[in-house]
């Protein structure tokens, strides 16, 4: 299978979703809320740098729980913004 480019719009939402659970994140460890989110470390580090920009839903979600973030919040969030 041959995954379509993303687009630089998808890129820059993928940077934008990693920016936001960055600071939700805040001072506790990528290994405790990672953990917390049943993923890997390795996975968030992606995640939040960008370098998985198209995290699978439930993915998304078990971070959002494991940060008390709101889905529909991180959705509004990371919507494109055109320009």
């Amino acid at each position: 299978m041959v995954r379509t480019p993303l687009t630089p719009e998808e890129r820059e939402r993928g940077e934008r979703l990693g920016r936001l659970l960055r600071e939700a994140r805040g001072r506790r460890s990528m290994v405790e809320i990672a953990a917390a989110a049943g993923i890997s470390a390795e996975t968030l580090r992606k995640i939040e740098t960008g370098r998985a920009p198209t995290p699978a839903f439930f993915t998304v979600a078990a971070l959002a729980g494991a940060l008390g973030l709101s889905l529909d919040d991180l959705a509004a969030r990371c919507a494109f913004v055109p320009v």
